[in-house]
Protein backbone atom coordinates (compact mmCIF):
# COMPACT_ATOMS: atom_id res chain seq x y z
CA UNK A 1 0.00 0.00 0.00
CA UNK A 2 2.73 2.68 0.72
CA UNK A 3 4.44 1.69 -2.10
CA UNK A 4 1.73 2.52 -4.24
CA UNK A 5 1.06 5.39 -2.68
CA UNK A 6 4.43 6.66 -3.41
CA UNK A 7 4.45 5.96 -7.02
CA UNK A 8 1.31 7.71 -7.64
CA UNK A 9 2.77 10.47 -5.50
CA UNK A 10 5.99 10.53 -7.99
CA UNK A 11 3.47 10.17 -11.06
CA UNK A 12 1.16 13.18 -10.27
CA UNK A 13 4.57 15.58 -9.59
CA UNK A 14 5.92 14.27 -12.99
CA UNK A 15 2.23 15.42 -14.36
CA UNK A 16 2.80 18.78 -13.55
CA UNK A 17 6.61 19.72 -14.39
CA UNK A 18 5.24 17.56 -17.90
CA UNK A 19 2.57 19.84 -19.04
CA UNK A 20 3.48 23.48 -19.98
CA UNK A 21 0.14 25.18 -19.27
CA UNK A 22 1.08 24.17 -15.37
CA UNK A 23 5.03 24.24 -15.53
CA UNK A 24 5.15 27.87 -17.56
CA UNK A 25 1.59 29.22 -17.41
CA UNK A 26 -0.33 31.10 -20.05
CA UNK A 27 1.16 34.61 -20.09
CA UNK A 28 4.62 36.13 -20.19
CA UNK A 29 5.90 39.32 -18.92
CA UNK A 30 7.29 41.37 -21.91
CA UNK A 31 9.45 44.38 -21.12
CA UNK A 32 9.45 47.22 -24.20
CA UNK A 33 11.87 49.85 -24.44
CA UNK A 34 12.30 52.98 -26.53
CA UNK A 35 14.23 56.04 -26.83
CA UNK A 36 14.13 58.69 -25.73
CA UNK A 37 12.71 56.99 -22.94
CA UNK A 38 9.67 59.42 -22.62
CA UNK A 39 8.65 58.55 -26.03
CA UNK A 40 4.86 57.00 -25.59
CA UNK A 41 4.41 53.27 -25.82
CA UNK A 42 1.51 51.27 -27.40
CA UNK A 43 0.37 48.04 -28.68
CA UNK A 44 -1.69 46.56 -30.92
CA UNK A 45 -3.31 44.71 -28.07
CA UNK A 46 -4.37 48.14 -25.95
CA UNK A 47 -1.97 48.33 -23.97
CA UNK A 48 -0.05 51.57 -23.48
CA UNK A 49 3.08 53.10 -21.31
CA UNK A 50 3.91 56.21 -20.39
CA UNK A 51 7.47 56.41 -20.95
CA UNK A 52 10.36 53.09 -20.95
CA UNK A 53 11.17 51.10 -19.99
CA UNK A 54 7.93 49.20 -19.19
CA UNK A 55 6.69 45.90 -18.41
CA UNK A 56 3.13 44.24 -19.99
CA UNK A 57 1.62 40.73 -19.63
CA UNK A 58 0.55 38.97 -22.60
CA UNK A 59 -0.63 35.81 -23.85
CA UNK A 60 2.11 33.44 -24.84
CA UNK A 61 -0.15 32.87 -27.93
CA UNK A 62 -0.68 36.62 -28.87
CA UNK A 63 1.55 37.82 -31.51
CA UNK A 64 1.92 42.14 -31.35
CA UNK A 65 3.55 44.87 -32.46
CA UNK A 66 4.60 47.64 -30.18
CA UNK A 67 4.37 51.85 -31.07
CA UNK A 68 6.53 54.53 -30.24
CA UNK A 69 6.15 57.98 -30.43
CA UNK A 70 7.55 61.56 -29.34
CA UNK A 71 7.07 65.11 -30.39
CA UNK A 72 10.02 65.97 -32.76
CA UNK A 73 11.12 62.36 -33.87
CA UNK A 74 9.48 59.83 -36.60
CA UNK A 75 7.07 57.05 -35.39
CA UNK A 76 8.48 54.10 -34.84
CA UNK A 77 7.64 50.58 -34.32
CA UNK A 78 9.02 46.66 -33.91
CA UNK A 79 6.77 43.22 -34.00
CA UNK A 80 6.70 41.05 -31.76
CA UNK A 81 6.29 36.97 -32.88
CA UNK A 82 6.01 34.07 -30.87
CA UNK A 83 8.76 30.94 -31.32
CA UNK A 84 8.70 27.48 -29.35
CA UNK A 85 11.15 27.68 -26.66
CA UNK A 86 13.55 25.25 -25.09
CA UNK A 87 11.29 25.01 -21.90
CA UNK A 88 8.22 25.32 -23.74
CA UNK A 89 9.68 22.16 -25.98
CA UNK A 90 10.32 19.94 -23.21
CA UNK A 91 6.73 20.34 -21.39
CA UNK A 92 4.80 19.43 -24.63
CA UNK A 93 7.31 16.65 -25.02
CA UNK A 94 6.30 15.67 -21.54
CA UNK A 95 2.73 15.52 -22.33
CA UNK A 96 4.10 12.53 -23.98
CA UNK A 97 4.60 10.26 -21.13
CA UNK A 98 2.03 12.19 -18.78
CA UNK A 99 -0.74 14.34 -20.21
CA UNK A 100 -1.44 12.54 -23.38
CA UNK A 101 -3.09 13.93 -26.21
CA UNK A 102 -5.47 16.00 -23.66
CA UNK A 103 -2.31 18.22 -22.02
CA UNK A 104 -1.38 18.28 -25.85
CA UNK A 105 -4.33 19.84 -27.10
CA UNK A 106 -4.24 22.22 -23.94
CA UNK A 107 -0.61 23.33 -24.49
CA UNK A 108 -1.11 23.75 -27.99
CA UNK A 109 -4.57 25.77 -27.59
CA UNK A 110 -2.86 28.07 -24.73
CA UNK A 111 0.17 28.60 -26.30
CA UNK A 112 1.93 27.28 -23.40
CA UNK A 113 5.11 26.07 -25.10
CA UNK A 114 5.96 29.57 -26.45
CA UNK A 115 8.09 33.05 -25.56
CA UNK A 116 7.84 36.03 -27.56
CA UNK A 117 10.79 37.62 -29.22
CA UNK A 118 12.53 39.71 -29.60
CA UNK A 119 11.86 40.78 -25.60
CA UNK A 120 12.64 42.86 -24.25
CA UNK A 121 11.67 45.25 -27.25
CA UNK A 122 13.26 47.87 -28.47
CA UNK A 123 11.97 50.52 -30.67
CA UNK A 124 14.48 53.29 -31.23
CA UNK A 125 12.81 56.50 -32.95
CA UNK A 126 14.89 58.57 -35.38
CA UNK A 127 14.69 62.66 -35.03
CA UNK A 128 12.56 64.17 -37.92
CA UNK A 129 15.76 66.81 -37.94
CA UNK A 130 18.77 65.18 -37.65
CA UNK A 131 20.66 68.64 -36.70
CA UNK A 132 18.15 70.15 -34.36
CA UNK A 133 19.92 69.18 -30.98
CA UNK A 134 16.68 69.34 -28.99
CA UNK A 135 15.79 66.05 -30.71
CA UNK A 136 19.19 63.88 -30.21
CA UNK A 137 19.74 60.55 -32.26
CA UNK A 138 20.09 57.23 -30.07
CA UNK A 139 22.14 54.72 -30.87
CA UNK A 140 20.52 51.80 -31.65
CA UNK A 141 20.91 48.20 -29.40
CA UNK A 142 22.40 45.40 -30.97
CA UNK A 143 19.39 42.83 -31.15
CA UNK A 144 20.38 38.78 -31.83
CA UNK A 145 17.91 37.69 -34.38
CA UNK A 146 16.24 34.30 -32.76
CA UNK A 147 17.78 31.35 -33.42
CA UNK A 148 17.32 29.97 -36.74
CA UNK A 149 16.21 25.99 -35.60
CA UNK A 150 13.30 27.77 -33.55
CA UNK A 151 10.21 27.33 -36.02
CA UNK A 152 8.04 30.40 -35.58
CA UNK A 153 4.24 29.56 -34.45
Amino acid sequence: MKISFVFFAVVACLGLAACGSVSRGVTENVVISALPTDAKITTSLGHSCPQSPCTIKVERRAEFTVFAEKPGYKPGKVDVKTKISDGGAAGFAGNILVGGIIGMGVDAATGAALDHYPNPAYVVLDPLDPKDPKTPAFERPVIEPPKKDAPSV
